[in-house]
Order: C-alpha cells, then sequence, then structure tokens
C-alpha cells in the first residue's frame, strides 16, 4: 500500500458533456474553420471523429495535428459559415 496518497481528490461527479450541433455534422475530410481563442482563429481538415462527436482530430492548416475535445471551449466550425 502506498505511503502518500492522493488525498485531495476532486468529489464532484464526473458529468456528461454534450457537443454542439455543428460537432455532430463533422466528418472525416471536412474543411473547417477552428477558433481556439478569441480572435485567433485557423482552418484545416478533420482527420479524424469520435463516434460520440465529442473528440476531433483536425489537421491544422500549417500547424500539424491537434485533439480538441469538445469541453476545451474550442469552436470547430465548417468552413464558409
Amino acid at each position: 500500500m502506498a505511503r502518500y496518497g492522493n488525498r485531495h481528490t476532486d468529489d464532484q461527479p464526473l458529468r456528461r458533456v454534450d457537443p454542439d450541433a455543428h460537432w455532430k455534422s463533422l466528418r472525416q475530410g471536412d474543411r473547417v474553420r477552428v477558433r481556439l481563442t478569441p480572435g485567433f482563429e485557423t482552418g484545416g481538415f478533420v482527420d479524424a471523429v469520435t463516434p460520440d462527436h465529442t473528440t476531433v482530430w483536425v489537421d491544422l492548416d500549417g500547424g500539424g495535428r491537434t485533439l480538441l475535445h469538445c469541453s476545451d471551449g474550442v469552436e470547430i466550425l465548417p468552413h464558409g459559415s
């Protein structure tokens, strides 16, 4: 048994997260705009989407591949919207 444990664990229950409606329409290969923070937006292509649409891999224009979760506060919008 470990001598030192984590005694400061968060007692809050996990809560279900639901992606925005536009996340649910994303498909592999879609051209998208990604708003990472206010004033910073970039384009990219959807590389992969989890079956529940809560997590999306995006190949950013000139920035590599990044994993985004719907609870990250990031917007992923179809290109042209």
